[in-house]
């Protein structure tokens, strides 16, 4: 499912740039209001392997920079959320977030809103039936992640250019499946990604629990496309959980440009 949320505050206020991290936490401050079972289940324990399945796009808004803060042209700004849950619950979800609160902060601004409108967007493949075989075209609409662990136990980042770039996000993809259904499903299911305009990639760099002992810099990237061949019920998976790593803080969240079979 894959919902619009729309934000309404004072203009000028100031949001800092690295707003994942505040965003993820405001996500999940809802959640638990709403249900404290399940928002504890995506906490702490996600599907099985920690997956916690939902992701969100960047915040879309004019703003200007002022060091590291976005400062906001106008009143207004909106985001997309996705989540990966049984259609049941989309009225259910989507209750939890109207005439709700939500604010972005770190130690250096705050930015507080009003949730003005939640929308429900149709999934562009509601035309297909589970099992068939679709292909789509996406882009990034928040940085997407791919990394090989390092001996010490972190992510060494990814370049799309680079030759393990796909793989990982198809490796990534793949341990979803295995995730959300079986090993046996996973491990043969068709998963296709090709990637497209590549040169024109930009990096991002952003900074997860900034000025706290947690702090972790993650880079991503932008600005290119990704052609996605499997079956429906595996291609809306990694539209509604996102693609690569660190879904749930704000990454790999991806918008369908065209929808060919």
């Amino acid at each position: 499912m894959l919902l619009k949320i729309t934000l309404e505050g004072e203009p000028l206020q100031r949001l800092p740039l690295n707003y994942q991290y505040p965003l993820s936490a405001a996500i999940y401050r809802i959640l638990w209001k709403g249900n404290t079972t399940y928002a504890q289940f995506l906490h702490e324990e996600g599907y099985g392997k920690g997956f916690k399945f939902f992701t969100f796009s960047q915040i879309h808004c004019p703003f200007s920079i002022t060091g590291n803060r976005m400062v906001l042209q106008g009143g207004t700004l909106y985001f997309y959320v996705a989540f990966h849950l049984p259609q049941a619950m989309e009225n259910f979800v989507k209750g939890l977030f109207k005439s709700e609160a939500i604010t972005i902060a770190d130690k250096q601004s705050k930015g507080v809103f009003t949730i003005k409108s939640v929308e429900s967007v149709p999934s562009p493949l509601v035309k297909h039936t589970e099992n068939e075989l679709v292909s789509i075209n996406v882009i990034p609409d928040a940085a997407v992640v791919a990394g090989i662990k390092n001996e010490k136990g972190n992510y060494n980042f990814l370049m799309p250019d680079a030759p393990e770039f796909i793989a990982q996000l198809v490796h990534n993809w793949r341990e979803k499946i295995i995730t959300c259904y079986d090993a046996v499903t996973g491990s043969g299911a068709l998963l296709l990604i090709e990637l497209k305009h590549a040169d024109k990639a930009k990096s991002r760099l952003i900074t997860i629990k900034a000025d706290t002992d947690a702090e972790t810099k993650i880079r991503g990237w932008l600005n290119y496309e990704l052609q996605l061949t499997a079956e429906k019920r595996f291609v809306e998976l990694l539209l509604n959980a996102g693609a690569g790593l660190y879904n749930a803080q704000g990454f790999g969240f991806l918008n369908v440009i065209d929808n060919k079979k």
